[in-house]
């Protein structure tokens, strides 16, 4: 049985710091929006200091979760803590989604019965929320593209800085215009965004836990190349799968053509591993050899 992985380990520090300062940031406006909340009467800054609130909660599932990432495996945790950064992403995409959810409903309530609202104090509280996740959206911006961990901190952190700036806009046209239904409208509108934003992650972070093969991979072309090596007759039982975002495995039977020595295998075995990596970024392969064995020969076999 062959088996190689190539791939690099790089963690940068500057993450976990830039995760604490943007959760001790998204504490403090969302302090400050429910006081402000409360005192002025309005349903859209209320709405987006429950969503800071599950911004503090996913921000320290976030930082957990890279603090977990960073952990040597072990005899009983051969991957180590691998796979904390996209639980995390799955649980703070799940809960974007939730927020947004019950944002609607009251919504709607309110809507059916306005009330005054103080509108300075949410004109003031909104610049806050602006400021302040828009700091924190520059410091994991750069990370965000290359960890799926980070992109769902970083999404909940857009959606909040975007969330202040309606809820600036609407302070705004019910202290000049006296609009209160405004608040419910703009209320309805960012719980919308929240779940366009949380889906797609939702959706990504799934596919990893459940094992798919991801998305740009086609298992047949795979199979149909490995193939065209001279030495090889048939791939049967193929799994394909991501570890994590940076680590995607394969693992297959592979039918020789001849009854060959296990140094002829490894060089058979490296010229695969060549071509998948080459090819399609597989860094990690498991390969089963077998010459005249009796068993079911299909791609996909339900093991």
């Amino acid at each position: 049985m062959s088996h190689s992985h190539s791939h690099g380990h790089s963690h940068n520090d500057l993450k976990g710091r830039n995760l604490l300062i943007s959760i001790f940031l998204n504490i403090t406006i969302t302090v400050a929006q429910v006081i402000g909340g409360l005192i002025s009467g309005s349903l859209s800054l209320l709405s987006d200091a429950l969503h800071n609130f599950s911004d503090v909660i996913s921000l320290v599932v976030s930082y957990i979760a890279d603090l977990y990432s960073k952990k040597e495996a072990s005899l009983t945790k051969t991957f180590g803590y691998k796979r904390a950064e996209i639980i995390a992403a799955f649980v703070n995409a799940l809960s974007l989604i939730l927020v947004a959810i019950y944002l609607i409903y009251e919504a709607v309530e309110r809507f059916l019965d306005p009330q005054t609202i103080e509108s300075t104090i949410v004109i003031w509280l909104a610049l806050l929320g602006i400021v302040a996740n828009g700091f924190s959206v520059l410091l994991l911006k750069k990370d965000s593209k290359e960890n799926m961990n980070m992109r769902s901190a970083y999404l909940h952190l857009l959606t909040d800085m975007s969330a202040s700036v309606a809820v600036l806009i609407g302070g705004l046209l019910m202290k000049y215009y006296g609009w209160f239904w405004v608040d419910s409208v703009l209320t309805v509108l960012i719980a919308i965004y929240l779940i366009v934003m949380g889906w797609d992650l939702f959706k990504q972070s799934f596919k990893v836990l459940m094992l798919y093969t991801p998305d740009h991979l086609n298992i047949e072309e795979i199979s149909a190349k490995i193939c065209n090596i001279s030495e090889i007759k048939n791939v049967h039982h193929v799994h394909v799968w991501q570890l994590n975002e940076k680590e995607i495995h394969l693992e297959a039977h592979i039918v020789i053509e001849q009854d060959v020595t296990i140094s002829q295998f490894d060089d058979i075995s490296e010229t695969v591993e060549a071509l998948l990596f080459h090819d399609y970024k597989i860094n990690h392969v498991t390969l089963q050899p077998e010459w005249n064995k009796d068993d079911v020969k299909d791609i996909i076999v339900q093991d």
